[in-house]
């Protein structure tokens, strides 16, 4: 078959022509008759400047990158935005986990930094409210590559964006989350500038990412608690779990809250704890007054350098009553016992990391948040290396029998997983209730 085309086209349509043969039958001897049919097709075009896109003459249907992200190397990554608007800076760090994105959002260890999740496809499940580890957001924004277009869950009461919107948080997507990881990991944490307004050019926001830093910044005294309260929720039926180890037996433990979760709370109150919990300023003295059966120092974001009234605290705590450090707790029982603690290259920043735990001669799967590390060289002795981080190598739990204090780098409570190291609970009932045996 033989086609012939004629086009002409203007500034305002485009005009095309088409010659076809007839669909009739074929004449023997010859290939086409000699009659055509014509189809002309006009498609009109309209010319826009800039202007007229900006003037909302023609509104595109998929949104365009309208934010930016620049780091303190000098990089600059365009992206879309979602949640809140505006400029704000932060230590930029990677989460591997594969759930939980609510869980992260809500941890005030994150307080000060921009949470870039590894995996690709976050807001599936939207938001609700029994998924909240504190009172508000405290991170300073999230980076994600895909952001679900949709919700499927039947806990869902909000979409991410509107959730972030609500609580201006700073959120953008559709930028490569894996180049910016490898860079992470090859040259450590950086400083970044989120950005949706225009006025301000690459280079203010680069200044402003190299002018700032979190390095001895008190970060804890604007996420903890601002008076004592008693704690009293426990584990859900449908959600609780390891049932083993739980005593009827009551204790008090007072919770220093340097930014802690609520799970933290809940799986103390599961085994059977009696909670209060008090501001990080709280007087050591105040504390021993209530005679607690034992203390808990709680994770927090941060330099534990930056907070030597916490350390003073747990001085002059450890000993008296059992204590157990969670994190940040960890760090500073490791500065209260005389050791130093250093700043992480990237941090350790996820729920699948693998942590050699040496008095059970096991492996548990951890979620960790945190960018500082004890060094347990720098420890007197006596001072025992109960937790190694695998990946690393790196300290993450002490024990002191003789101070009656145990610690964790990382979060046991793990919500929404996993749940390897919860009997690290029954652990501390079990010091308490040694403790109490010798009154």
């Amino acid at each position: 078959m033989a086609l012939s085309y004629a086009a002409t086209t203007t500034s305002s349509s485009s005009t095309t022509i088409l010659r076809l043969p007839p669909t009739g039958k074929s004449i023997p001897g010859a290939f086409f008759s000699p009659k055509v049919r014509l189809f002309t097709v006009k498609c009109s075009s309209v010319s826009l400047s800039s202007e007229g896109f900006s003037a909302g003459l023609v509104e595109r249907p998929w949104k365009v990158a309208d934010a930016r992200l620049v780091l303190e190397d000098g990089s600059v990554w365009k992206a879309k935005s979602f949640g809140a608007s505006g400029t704000q800076v932060g230590e930029v760090v990677f989460n591997t986990s594969l759930t939980g994105y609510q869980e992260i959002l809500t941890d005030p260890s994150y307080a000060g930094q921009f949470v870039l999740m590894t995996n690709p496809h976050i807001g599936n499940t939207g938001v609700n409210f029994d998924d909240e580890e504190s009172r508000q957001c405290f991170l300073a924004g999230l980076v994600i590559r895909s952001l679900s277009i949709s919700t499927s869950n039947y806990r869902c009461t909000q979409t991410l964006g509107d959730y972030l919107a609500e609580r201006s948080i700073m959120g953008i997507y559709d930028v490569d989350t894996r180049a910016i990881t490898r860079r992470l990991r090859e040259d450590g944490s950086l400083i970044g500038v989120l950005s949706t307004e225009n006025s301000k050019s690459d280079e203010e926001l680069l200044q402003m990412s190299r002018s700032w830093d979190i390095v001895g910044i008190d970060l804890i005294s604007g996420v903890s608690c601002t008076s004592p309260y008693e704690w009293v929720d426990r584990t859900g039926s449908e959600w609780d779990f390891n049932f083993s180890g739980r005593n009827k037996e009551t204790f008090h433990v007072v919770a220093y809250d340097f930014g802690i979760k609520s799970n933290i709370l809940r799986r103390l109150a599961s085994y059977g704890c009696k909670i209060t919990v008090v501001p990080a300023t709280w007087p050591a003295a105040e504390t021993l007054k209530m005679k607690p059966d034992g203390v808990l120092f709680s994770n927090g974001p941060g330099d534990p350098s930056a907070v030597p009234y916490a350390v003073n605290t747990v001085k002059e705590i450890i000993g008296k009553v059992p204590v157990f450090g969670i994190c940040m707790g960890h760090q500073l029982l490791g500065q209260a016992l005389g050791g130093k603690t250093f700043k992480m290259k990237f941090g350790h920043h996820g729920g699948n990391h693998p942590v050699r735990n040496i008095r059970k001669g096991s492996v548990e799967i951890s979620a960790q948040n945190h960018n500082y590390a004890v060094d347990p060289a720098s420890l007197p002795d006596g001072v025992e290396v109960t937790h190694v981080n695998l990946n690393d190598g790196s300290c993450a739990g002490l024990a002191y029998e003789n101070l009656k204090l145990m610690s964790l780098q990382y979060h046991p409570e793990a919500s929404p997983g996993p749940h390897d190291s919860d009997p690290v609970f029954g652990d501390f009932v079990q010091l308490m209730k040694q403790e109490k045996s010798k009154q």
